[in-house]
């Protein structure tokens, strides 16, 4: 504040007089500021209504005026600021079409400072400017941008309702969430798990990825013999993402009138891309088949064009994995669709084993037992294997004394699956002991010893040793013979 405060005091000129309805003004400079002290008392009276009330003490018929001596110089620079308020309004109009709600916040103090001062003027452009832009927002559509972080779009949840046919009302899908899934990887081979673990680390880093512009693979196509897995791994990467899988029914999307089976399909996606999900075709080759097939009829080629379409669209969108039993059913097209191919072979003779003893539980079965059981389940699959530890943990809970449990469970599984079960292995079980036990013997993947085949039999190691010794003689006399 101005130290120079005077004592004297004289009447303003007439060119500086309030009007009635505004208190006089008196300043009180020294002499030798008595010039300068008229011309702030006029500057005063005439911005009275502007003036910071800190700056001035306003009482009855007075203002007793402590200011810098250049407050001549800010009021100057007031007038200059309001002579370019159009520069401000234009650059406030342009900046809040895509405004922060920071810069929104400082158009609004800009508004209340001007409102304060008086200037009601600038004050209300200011505030059609944010009113427009309220309005502007709230009738544009929501902007959908790309997002780094996995799947844009709104959250699924248990009570969002799935499309259904419109002629039959069948739902075209169910919805599996991740609590609803078993969180136990499958078990495959270690070239297999090495291959899902890419998968997995590819999606779930999809941030990292995009970060650094690389787009990580959306599609996976999983293929191979039925019963090898290849559901339970869709649901279980599912699971590792936390995100719920949209599984499509076949039965509900596929429809005998023609037309409505390429709409559900349309449906189908529209749903899917407006959520975060997974999306799963399992059966996938009964709506991807060649479209040259001369067995099928010209809708087929309707349905595979509507396909291929809402895939192309869903690339960019979200997570799709196909599941067939069949790949040779499906269309070429179909196959460049998917980024990742991944073939889930049958299990070889230590993932059977593995298999066996991951389904045993509660009941222990000794290792001789669950080598024999890989063994006997040579090319089969792992649902197979666990139909047949079923089986066994049955048998074993009723005849738990009986150690020729196993050979009867064996029996038993080959003649209720008798397609499922090799027919060298089958003969084994259903001919001569003796030459099962030497078979057990000599392979060199078991290489059981006679007390093994004693253990698994029920015998004692006499009598697997005279058995082995009438099937070598056996074998003998055949190669004689011959």
């Amino acid at each position: 504040m101005d130290r120079q405060r005077g004592e004297c005091s004289r009447p303003l000129g007439s060119r500086y007089l309030p009007r009635q309805d505004e208190p006089t003004v008196e300043v009180r400079v020294s002499k030798h500021r008595r010039r300068q002290g008229r011309e702030l008392a006029a500057i005063a009276v005439m911005h009275h209504k502007y003036v910071n009330t800190q700056r001035f003490a306003i009482v009855p018929h007075h203002f007793h005026v402590y200011m810098h001596l250049n407050i001549v110089t800010m009021q100057r620079a007031r007038r200059i600021e309001m002579d370019h308020f159009p520069i401000v309004q234009a650059l406030c109009r342009s900046a809040i079409a895509d405004a922060s709600p920071a810069l929104r916040k400082q158009i609004e103090r800009l508004r209340d400072a001007l409102a304060k001062d008086g200037e009601s003027k600038q004050a209300a452009m200011l505030t059609s400017i944010l009113t427009t832009a309220d309005r502007t927002k709230e009738l544009s559509p929501s902007r959908i941008e790309r997002s780094k972080a996995q799947i844009p779009n709104e959250i699924l949840t248990r009570n969002t309702p799935v499309p259904v046919d419109r002629e039959t009302a069948a739902p075209l899908a169910d919805v599996i969430f991740p609590a609803d899934i078993q969180p136990t990887a499958p078990l495959f081979n270690t070239t297999v798990n090495q291959a899902i673990e890419t998968i997995v680390e590819e999606w779930a880093n999809f941030d990292a990825l995009s970060e650094i512009d690389i787009r990580p693979s959306k599609t996976c196509l999983i293929y191979g013999a039925p019963g090898t897995g290849k559901t339970r791994l869709a649901l279980w990467i599912a699971q590792q993402l936390d995100l719920p899988v949209v599984l499509v029914k076949l039965d509900g999307l596929v429809s005998s009138f023609l037309g409505t089976t390429a709409r559900n399909i349309g449906n189908l996606f529209t749903f899917v891309n407006r959520h975060r999900c997974v999306l799963l075709l399992d059966e996938f080759d009964a709506i991807a088949k060649v479209r040259d097939d001369p067995q099928e009829v010209g809708e087929i080629k309707r349905v595979v064009n509507a396909l291929l379409q809402n895939l192309d669209t869903r690339r960019d969108v979200g997570f799709t994995i196909g599941i067939t039993n069949h790949p040779k059913l499906l269309d070429s097209a179909v196959w460049r669709r998917f980024e990742v191919q991944l073939e889930i072979p049958k299990p070889d003779f230590e993932m059977r084993k593995a298999i066996a003893a991951y389904f045993m539980p509660p009941v222990k079965a000794p290792d001789i037992h669950l080598k024999l059981i890989a063994w006997f389940t040579e090319g089969s699959t792992g649902a197979e294997i666990e139909s047949l530890v079923r089986t066994y943990k049955k048998a074993t809970t009723v005849r738990e004394d009986d150690k020729r449990g196993l050979l009867d469970t064996l029996r038993q599984f080959a003649t209720l699956n008798a397609a499922r079960v090799q027919s060298e292995r089958r003969a084994l079980l259903f001919e001569d002991s003796s030459n099962l036990f030497r078979a057990m013997r000599d392979d060199p993947i078991l290489s059981f010893s006679m007390a093994d085949i004693g253990e698994i039999a029920g015998k004692d190691k006499s009598t697997v040793s005279r058995q082995l010794g009438r099937a070598t003689k056996s074998g003998e006399g055949e190669v004689v013979n011959g």
